[in-house]
């Protein structure tokens, strides 16, 4: 059974840093690729990071370029994302995902393909 575990929201002032944690099992981690996914009340969720877990290839969404870096620890089956300089545009309920095909734009820019998901967490950042 695939199962993924998030873990890290809460809430920060603005400019503040917060790290999310992505723990997956049930999968071999080198064949997937994981994106962090985030959806604010009334909006569309959206793919914000996702990484390829083979060979590193990462893909941003504007908006977060710069100020968040998505990284894995194979050691761990764990992906992380950094989140720095937050703002309160930011606040959502962020959620991990993963999928055992397509790039990590791929992936980020079509959310309804990942295969499977964890329960999300939620990062509030206030002004």
């Amino acid at each position: 059974e695939v199962q993924l575990q998030a873990s890290g929201g809460g809430s920060v002032q603005a400019g503040g840093s917060l790290r999310l944690s992505c723990a997956v099992s049930g999968v071999p981690f080198d064949d997937i690729v994981v994106g962090w996914f985030r959806q604010a009340p009334e909006m569309e969720r959206e793919g914000i990071s996702c990484i390829e877990d083979k060979d590193g290839s990462t893909y941003y969404e504007d908006s977060v370029k710069g100020r968040f870096i998505i990284s894995s620890d194979k050691s761990k089956n764990t992906v992380y994302l950094q989140m720095n300089s937050l703002k309160p545009g930011d606040t959502a309920v962020y959620s991990c995902a993963a999928d055992r095909f397509g790039s990590s734009q791929f992936a980020c820019r079509s959310y309804y393909s990942m295969e499977f998901w964890g329960k999300g967490t939620q990062v509030t950042v206030s002004s």
